[in-house]
Formats: C-alpha cells, sequence, structure tokens
C-alpha cells in the first residue's frame, strides 16, 4: 500500500474537490436570496452550529500554520490551543445569546448590521465593515497559501505533475474555491464545516496516537530528545518567553470575542435555546482536533534533531510544511489521505466564510453606510464581490512571503480582535458605551495594526519580549473604548436593542 500512498492521496483530495463542487449545486438550490447566502436563513441546527463554529476557528490557520508553529517554537504554541479554548467560552456567554436575539430583531444579515443597530450610527457600520475587510484579507491570503502548499506537497510525489510551480497550485485551488463559495455562500461553508469537523476530530486522534508511536519513547523520548537540543523549547513558556505567552492570552481569549466568522454563526440558529449545545460540542471538537496542531509539531522536531535525509531536511526548512510533510511520510497512506481532504474541507469552508462577510462589507454593508441602502439585486452583487475577493486574495497569497500562514492568521485574528471585541463583547454588555468610543476604538485598532506591520516589515522593528502587537492593540483599543464611553454623550438606545441587551 505504501506504493501507492500518493495515489491514494490524490483520490481522497481529488474526490473531495468534487464534492466541493456538488454542495456548492447542491446549496445553490437553497440560497434564494441574500439572507440565506449570508446568514443560511438563520435556520442551522444546534450540531450543525457547533461543530461550523469550531472547525471554522482552525483551518489552514490550524492545522498548517499551528503545526509550524509548534515546530519552530516550541511550547509557545501551545498557549495559542489554551487561550482559544477560553475565548470560546468567554465568546458564548458574553455573545451567545444576544447576537442571535438581536439577529432576531433587526432581521441582520451581518455583524456591521448589529453594530449600527446597537449604536445607531452608520458611521460605526462603516467603520466595522472596512476592519472586516483588512481582516478577511490577511486570513484569506494565509488559506489559500496553506492551500497551496499542501496541494503542492501532494503533486511533488506525482512525476507528471512535480514542476507544478505554486502559482499554479494558487489557481486550481482557487477555482473550486470561488465556484463552491459564489454558488452556495455561506450555507455551502457550514455544511462543509460539519463533515470536516467530524473527519478532523477522529482523524486528530489518530494522528495523535501516530505522532506519539514514531519515535520508540513515545512523547517522553520526543519530549526529552527536543530538551536537549533547545531546553527553552520545552520550557512552560517556550521559545517566545512569559510575555509573549501571556499577550497572547489577551490576543486568543479576550481576542476571540472579535472574531467575526465565529460569532456571525451565533446569528444563524434556530433557537437561542441551542447554545446550550452549540458551546460545549464546540468546545470538545476544538480542543480534540488541536491535538494535531501539537502532536506533529512537536514530532516533526524531535525527528529533525535526531537527524533525516538532507532532502527532506531541506523540504523542513520552510515550518509550514511540518504538517503535509508528516502526512505524507509517517501516517498510513488512506488516513493521510482522509486528513488531507479534512484539511481542504477546512481551509475552503473558512475561506468561504470570509469571503461571505467579505462580500456582506461590500454589497451591503458599506453601500448603507453610504447612501442608506444595500445594492440591488444584493444576491448577484455578493457573488461578484466573491469572486473580487477570492482572486484579490489569491493574488496576495502568492506574492506574501515565506513561513507566513500562521503570523498571516495571527495577523488577521489581531485586527478582528482590536478592532471588535471592545465594539461587540463589552459594547453588547453595557448600556455606557457610546457611538463615539466605538468609532475611536476601531479606528485606532486599524491605525495601530497597520503601524505595528509597517515597522516590524520595513524596519525589522518588533515590541520587546516578544509581546504580541495584536494584544497591544486590543489593550488600547479596550481602554480607549471604556475612557471614551464615561466621557461621551450617551446614546439613545431602541427599545427593542434595549430589552434584548437586558436578557
Amino acid at each position: 500500500m505504501e506504493d501507492y500512498r500518493n495515489l491514494i492521496t490524490m483520490i481522497c483530495v481529488s474526490a473531495y474537490m468534487a464534492a466541493c463542487v456538488a454542495v456548492g449545486l447542491w446549496a445553490m438550490r437553497r440560497t434564494k436570496n441574500s439572507r440565506d447566502f449570508f446568514m443560511a436563513g438563520h435556520s442551522l441546527g444546534a450540531i450543525v452550529a457547533g461543530v461550523a463554529i469550531f472547525s471554522s476557528t482552525l483551518s489552514g490557520f490550524g492545522f498548517i500554520g499551528g503545526p509550524g508553529l509548534v515546530y519552530r517554537m516550541g511550547i509557545s504554541s501551545v498557549w495559542m490551543v489554551i487561550c482559544a479554548s477560553i475565548g470560546f467560552c468567554l465568546t458564548f456567554h458574553l455573545l451567545g445569546k444576544r447576537m442571535r436575539l438581536l439577529a432576531g430583531v433587526r432581521k441582520a444579515i451581518s455583524l456591521p448590521d448589529l453594530v449600527a443597530a446597537r449604536y445607531g450610527s452608520e458611521l460605526t457600520r462603516l467603520l466595522m465593515a472596512v476592519a472586516i475587510l483588512l481582516g478577511v484579507m490577511a486570513y484569506l491570503g494565509s488559506q489559500i497559501k496553506a492551500m497551496a502548499i499542501a496541494l503542492q506537497l501532494i503533486l511533488a510525489e506525482n512525476p507528471l505533475l512535480s514542476d507544478l510551480s505554486s502559482e499554479w497550485c494558487v489557481i486550481i485551488s482557487s477555482a473550486v474555491l470561488v465556484f463552491y463559495c459564489v454558488t452556495g455562500g455561506i450555507i455551502a461553508s457550514v455544511y462543509t464545516d460539519l463533515f470536516q469537523g467530524l473527519v478532523m476530530v477522529v482523524a486528530a486522534l489518530l494522528i495523535f496516537l501516530a505522532a506519539a508511536t514514531s519515535l520508540p519513547g513515545g512523547f517522553t523520548e520526543i519530549s526529552q530528545t527536543i530538551a536537549v537540543d533547545d531546553p527553552e523549547a520545552m520550557s512552560p513558556w517556550g521559545t517566545l518567553g512569559i510575555l509573549g505567552c501571556l499577550s497572547w492570552y489577551f490576543l486568543f481569549a479576550l481576542g476571540g470575542t472579535g472574531q467575526p466568522h465565529v460569532i456571525t454563526k451565533m446569528m444563524m440558529n434556530k433557537s437561542v435555546r441551542d447554545n446550550r449545545t452549540v458551546l460545549p460540542l464546540s468546545l470538545l471538537g476544538y480542543g480534540l482536533s488541536a491535538l494535531l496542531w501539537i502532536g506533529i509539531g512537536l514530532t516533526v522536531r524531535a525527528l529533525v534533531v535526531q537527524g533525516l535525509p538532507q532532502s527532506e531536511m531541506d523540504q523542513l526548512a520552510n515550518p509550514d510544511n511540518a504538517a503535509p510533510w508528516f502526512l505524507q511520510n509517517k501516517v498510513h497512506p488512506i488516513l493521510a489521505g482522509i486528513v488531507f481532504a479534512g484539511l481542504f474541507a477546512a481551509i475552503m469552508s473558512t475561506a468561504d466564510g470570509f469571503l461571505n462577510i467579505g462580500a456582506a462589507a461590500i454589497v451591503h454593508d458599506i453601500p448603507t453606510a453610504l447612501r442608506g441602502r444595500s445594492l440591488l439585486n444584493e444576491l448577484f452583487w455578493a457573488r461578484v464581490a466573491t469572486l473580487v475577493l477570492a482572486v484579490a486574495a489569491a493574488v496576495f497569497s502568492v506574492y506574501s512571503p515565506h513561513n507566513m500562514i500562521a503570523l498571516l492568521g495571527a495577523y488577521g485574528w489581531g485586527v478582528f480582535a482590536g478592532a471588535i471585541a471592545p465594539v461587540v463583547a463589552i459594547g453588547f454588555n453595557w448600556k455606557r458605551a457610546t457611538a463615539v468610543a466605538a468609532n475611536l476604538a476601531i479606528a485606532s485598532s486599524l491605525v495601530i495594526n497597520i503601524g505595528f506591520m509597517l515597522l516590524q516589515k520595513i524596519w525589522d522593528w518588533q515590541l520587546p519580549y516578544h509581546i504580541s502587537g495584536g494584544a497591544v492593540t486590543l489593550v488600547i483599543s479596550s481602554i480607549l473604548f471604556i475612557v471614551v464611553s464615561l466621557n461621551s454623550k450617551p446614546n439613545k438606545i431602541d427599545p427593542l436593542i434595549e430589552a434584548a441587551l437586558d436578557v
């Protein structure tokens, strides 16, 4: 069977690609209007919503970038997993009920709809839409780059396709993504999330066992091997250090309340009561799937320390190759094929979610903020905007630097956290919050995040002690939001909105 390893992987991935086309066509028949395209008609059941929420968090960021970060910096990356798990609980506690109630009261089809209704400000809607667009481009770039890397490594084993460039891999994978997103909208996304979430929970457990048995001594030998080579990597804080890891707490725990691809799914439930099932299901699924993130990263690093052939060492010079390399070389071919198919499902469904909220910003929120109404024939223009965003993100991914999947994902997370978390997580639980404060928090977070990015890319400047720029942005925007709210005139809140906030 080993002789047919690559063939099995290609069959699984090809079957998944074909299934994506089928899901897109099926979802197109259920997508009658923009409410279906953006919000799945507010009709998701608890199981579908629960699996969709946790699986949209992992995607290429978790399954390609995550193991790459563990491989590169050791235990530090595990803090992302821990903090994101806490973030799920905070998000559901602060927003689970209110998001669904507000969506029902205002018939909302986007997060900026709710923000505009809460603060009574079209400027707040506009700024929120712009923040979503900026974060979406970073996240989409990371998803498409992850797809291209995985596809190129699979095809590299095929003599006929081994010379296929990364640009062609981007084109092939993006073509399927575009068809599936344009036809099916968010309905296609959440049902693909359901498939890949269930697959990845089972596969993550099996791969974690495969990682544990890759060396005779299991994880004891793995940890000892890494510790001898680099003691800091296996220390409680890893190579990032205590302040760097604690800054990730703010970014991935508190900042989790500002991730639009997660919190907008809370607007899609059939009933508020479903949250009692959705939260534990999301938390359990995320925790089990994250075993893949941790297991592969540590195992590959230990194998590299113990010595691999030079050709494989060259391949692993890029940390983002850690997960695909492990699946191609250290896992049973059928399991590897299934995981690769699940990986593509994770990436594409998450990318669809980002394309969806980005398209909503373009065709619904920005026009509504500027001229008082969205575009005519909103469903048609939503599909056009989805296509344009996908092409732009594909170009961005081709020309972004190597080793950037996790970093692009972290940057996108930081943009969302600083701009959205204070305005939504605090503002939807505190009536004293004002539109002026919301506008300042969003605008300042965008300026600071872009400033940090330019300082890092142009002058190679970093915050001391590996502190995350996204975490600093979140702290500053949150303080500004609270201080300005306390010192500005309160807004009059619509009685229906106020009633939902009181629940």
